[in-house]
């Protein structure tokens, strides 16, 4: 069970904020502002396949801790003076700020000071992955930015790789997101790439005496060792989530997951529980088009976490920087 006053407490955040968002919001004050992110985005994603799946996370990962405000944008807040999210360990591997801030440029010089870089980073989010060929999903506008980053804050609330499903199931419940929001979004994983060191420990070290992951299926733990993470400290080779599908946004992730070759503890976790993993089979008996539909509507829940509407926050000039 999880504690009724912090689901109470999203409910009453979410809900009332997100009313004040609106397909369009910028119709008047920046009319081209949603245009000008989708052809940024269509320039420069065919150049760079593996930034997507990158930029969908960091979507993720701000929303997840203080909500969908930008926070982990910032490179410094003069409130708190202490290390942001951007510099924290759950964050370290995240990557696309250029790109936001490659974005935020062309606005203001379009529309000075009007257009959020919280709804930037909504906006491409999505339009990243339509430039895949994945799904779309609505996303309304009218977030402002955050002004608070603390790093210390990042330890918890944001999923890890090596979480099981009861700390999964926490993270997401906090957020106001089920199980079926958190097998659907875990999907995104069918375009990512994970680093060895986020799940090296299933190769050479599970229990902390020198094992592997029973878990984990052993042709395919022989076959990492070999030729991807060929030593337990590996920091920097990266391995597709989705061998021989990672640029496609199609099932066979989940597919995976049932040939125990999910990648992290938090892939395979997706099996641990008769609930999500009748949620993975009716994926995979279903068409991609309701896996589609499926992840558009857990997207639009995640968009809409902890937001800033109306007066609260800012927008910001630079996204790096409260103004």
């Amino acid at each position: 069970m999880f504690e009724p006053t912090l689901a109470s407490r999203f409910i009453r955040t979410c809900c009332s904020a997100s009313a004040d968002l609106q397909m369009g919001f910028y119709s008047k004050s920046c009319p081209k502002a949603e245009k000008i992110v989708q052809d940024y985005v269509n320039k420069h994603i065919p150049n760079a396949p593996s930034l997507p799946a990158a930029l969908i996370r960091l979507h993720f990962h701000d929303c997840f801790l203080r909500g969908c405000d930008a926070s982990i944008l910032l490179n410094f807040t003069s409130s708190s003076g202490n290390q942001t999210e951007k510099f924290a360990i759950p964050n370290l591997t995240i990557r696309g700020f250029g790109f936001i801030d490659g974005v935020k440029t062309l606005l203001e010089k379009e529309c000075p000071g009007i257009v959020s870089c919280a709804d930037i980073v909504t906006l491409v989010a999505r339009d990243s992955i339509v430039a895949t060929g994945g799904p779309s999903w609505k996303v309304p506008t009218g977030r402002r930015d955050g002004l608070i980053s603390n790093g210390s804050e990042t330890i918890g609330p944001i999923p890890a790789p090596f979480s099981n499903l009861t700390t999964l199931q926490t993270n997401f419940a906090n957020q106001g997101l089920d199980l079926k929001d958190l097998v659907v979004l875990s999907g995104a994983h069918t375009i990512g790439f994970g680093h060895c060191s986020s799940f090296s420990n299933r190769l050479y070290n599970f229990t902390g005496v020198g094992d592997e992951d029973p878990s984990f299926d052993s042709e395919y733990v022989t076959n990492l060792k070999a030729n991807k993470c060929k030593f337990s400290s590996d920091s920097t080779t990266i391995v597709e989530m989705d061998p021989g599908s990672v640029r496609t946004f199609d099932l066979s992730y989940y597919s995976l997951l049932l040939k125990r070759r999910g990648l992290f503890e938090s892939d395979a976790a997706l099996t641990t529980s008769l609930t999500t993993r009748a949620l993975v089979t009716q994926l995979l008996q279903g068409s991609l088009q309701n896996f589609y539909t499926e992840f558009a509507k857990s997207m639009e829940k995640m968009g809409q976490i902890g937001i800033l509407t109306g007066s609260s926050g800012e927008i910001r000039e630079n996204c790096a920087f409260v103004n």
